[in-house]
């Protein structure tokens, strides 16, 4: 999948309710899936603020999605922005259901891994 900006809820909505879709998942079915309920589904999916992280991580790992953060400061033209990222980018994926910043150190540590793994490749 191509990457996608995120600039609001609505857009992370829209995001993840075309991928469910466009991967033949039912609401239901994903709810399932990433151990979330599915009213917290159709919220997401509807744009609505305030989804805790943990679950976010766990729905974005259901749908084999990644979230990765860039510095949001400079130029907005995305092959000058490409130049100007970071070596190593801030990969985030669940690697448990653990919790707290044990669980946070985990995925950031288990991210960083992986990016070294696929330039290694």
């Amino acid at each position: 999948m191509a990457e996608s900006i995120i600039t609001g809820w609505t857009k992370l909505g829209s995001l993840v309710r075309d991928t469910r879709l466009a991967r033949g998942l039912s609401q239901a079915n994903l709810a399932t899936r990433a151990g979330v309920a599915r009213s917290w589904l159709a919220r997401v999916e509807a744009g609505h603020r305030g989804a805790e992280l943990e679950q976010l991580f766990r729905l974005l790992d259901a749908l084999d999605l990644t979230l990765t953060l860039h510095d949001s400061e400079g130029p907005t033209d995305r092959e000058t922005a490409a130049m100007n990222r970071p070596e190593t980018p801030r990969t985030a994926r669940p690697t448990s259901n653990d919790t707290g910043s044990a669980a946070r150190r985990s995925a950031w540590d288990l991210a960083a891994r992986k990016v070294k793994e696929r330039e290694s490749d």
